[in-house]
């Protein structure tokens, strides 16, 4: 669902005037990198407004530069799209329109609008101008039409080197708009291209190519975020000029920006050069891979991008806020289980050696569908060793000698003596229990202010839990000499050892959810759970201040 916002306001008008009887938007990711969570709010924006007024929706790979591009990003693309329960009617690339592209380029110079330029790269910007100064031209402007033609043919043919010559476009100098000013249409790149192989060694550059990728697909609306405004005359000037027989209009809107999270192609993908991370779906990445491997689910990332809306204005937005909608989608879905990170041994010296008796506990207590289930008690238990404090501090209400708390589902239990390792450490704690005060047994007789979660010795199994802080830390400025890798948090990931409830967790499947008593919700690994460990990553804590 698409709330109402100024494009929706644009297409609706369009429509009810007779412009356009149908609308056909697109999304077009370059595969030159895995999508971050910024990609997602055009995915929901271009999917959702064609789903609306039914129309149609591309998906479009902006492939023109042969170097950083790679099938990789393709398939991963396509797959994120398709966890984000979105479908495309056509899929397109920007490498099959490559002759269509070249046959314009000679159609500009043909009317006396583009040329051959060798200015090196330097030459180029100084010529360029400033916001003040007007450019000057190029020596290489005044070329023949029969010239520039012969050029570029044997630039496509190989004749010369990279960097050597470009074709550009004939505009205006004095432009105020430096994009206007003579922008390259063609550069030089022997590189084996991922879709074309070795067919081209000149590549068209995303403003000349883009304009014209949606013309030829029929493209209604072309959404683009913000940075690309002062790109507009020249999306225009191109269609205009390349005489198209279709003309789209590009729409602006703001992008999406988020705290302590980086929202750049090329910096994730120094995080994962750099091996900071473990890959592009590391569960600490922004890229939508990352928050599925962490167990994000597609409903709460559609639900962040429905509540943040479409504007004009740029704005950081909480991530706290994602976290949010994760919860709501979690909370009546995820299976309740008992899991014991951080182990202390219990030993309740009263209950018979032995003897194991099941206690009933809930699967799920916001659904009382998903129904209960037994779970063993025994006379050895581990408990959270935050759970005991051999000094208590002032309002401390768990466990200490001589305090008694409630076992979860179980009985009361009161310590009563502390035994220490040969390094003077707590090694385990012993106390008895009341055989009175089972849950459910309507006992009155006194309360504790105090309920723990607790783990039969019996029952539990090994696991690894994977615990996760911002990558990024939004404090550590990144100034001018500051490498945004020194904004890393040292702290973002913590491993624990620990353990967890056998039987609610035998049949657990990568990316399935829990929700683990006190400790939030976490989701099965992909990578590192095997057959014989379990690997749980959490997705986010229990609760949060973080208000809607």
């Amino acid at each position: 669902m698409v709330t109402s916002n100024f494009i929706k306001n644009i297409i609706t008008d369009d429509l009810e005037t007779g412009k356009h009887n149908s609308i056909i938007t697109r999304f077009p990711p370059e595969p030159n990198g895995y999508l971050h969570i910024g990609h997602a709010k055009s995915i929901c924006l271009n999917f959702g407004l064609a789903d609306e007024f039914e129309g149609k929706v591309n998906l479009r790979f902006d492939d023109t530069n042969p170097i950083k591009e790679d099938t990789e990003y393709v398939n991963a693309i396509k797959k994120d799209i398709e966890w984000l329960n979105f479908e495309w009617d056509e899929l397109h690339f920007a490498s099959n329109y490559f002759d269509i592209m070249y046959e314009k380029a000679q159609l500009l110079i043909k009317k006396g609008l583009a040329y051959v330029c060798e200015l090196t790269p330097d030459e180029m910007r100084e010529y360029r101008g400033t916001l003040t100064d007007a450019g000057k031209f190029s020596p290489y402007r005044e070329r023949s039409v029969e010239e520039n033609l012969d050029l570029l043919e044997r630039m496509k043919q190989g004749e010369f080197e990279d960097g050597s010559k470009v074709l550009r476009a004939k505009i205006d100098m004095a432009s105020s708009n430096m994009n206007m000013r003579d922008p390259i249409i063609y550069r030089i790149s022997h590189n084996i291209h991922h879709n074309t192989g070795d067919k081209w060694c000149i590549y068209p550059m995303y403003d000349f190519a883009h304009p014209l990728e949606d013309a030829i697909e029929n493209i209604t609306h072309s959404l683009c975020s913000l940075e690309f405004e002062d790109h507009r005359p020249l999306y225009d000037w191109f269609v205009k000029e390349c005489e198209m027989e279709s003309t789209p209009r590009q729409i602006e809107f703001a992008r999406l920006n988020m705290t302590n999270t980086v929202m750049s192609k090329r910096k994730l993908k120094e995080l994962v050069d750099n091996d900071v991370v473990d890959g592009w779906d590391d569960p600490r990445m922004p890229t939508i891979a990352g928050f599925r491997r962490r167990g994000y689910t597609p409903t709460s990332i559609r639900n962040l991008c429905r509540e943040i809306g479409v504007s004009k204005a740029d704005s950081v937005i909480d991530s706290q806020m994602l976290d949010y909608f994760v919860r709501e989608d979690l909370l009546p879905k995820a299976q309740l289980a008992m899991t014991i990170l951080r182990p202390l041994k219990v030993v309740i010296t009263n209950y018979p050696e032995g003897q194991v008796e099941y206690v009933e506990i809930e699967n799920n207590p916001k659904d009382e569908s998903a129904g209960t289930r037994k779970l063993p008690f025994s006379r050895e238990i581990y408990i959270e060793r935050e759970d005991f404090m051999e000094v208590p501090v002032k309002k401390y209400f768990r466990l200490f000698v001589g305090n008694e708390v409630r076992l979860k589902g179980a009985y009361f239990i009161k310590c009563n003596e502390v035994i220490h390792d040969e390094n003077g450490e707590v090694a385990e704690i012993h106390c008895t229990y009341d055989p009175e005060t089972k849950s459910g047994s309507g006992f009155t007789g006194r309360k504790v202010k105090a309920t723990i979660h607790w783990l039969s010795a019996k029952e539990a199994q090994k696991a690894e839990f994977r615990l996760f802080e911002p990558l990024i830390l939004d404090d550590v400025p990144e100034n001018e000499g500051k490498h945004f890798l020194e904004q890393i948090n040292p702290n973002s990931l913590e491993v624990i050892e620990g353990l967890i409830e056998a039987e609610a967790t035998k049949n657990a499947s990568p990316l399935d959810k829990f929700q683990f008593v006190r400790h939030g919700f976490f989701s099965v690994d992909t990578k590192y759970t095997t057959n014989d460990k379990l690997v749980f990553n959490r997705v986010v804590s229990l609760k949060s201040s973080f208000k809607i």
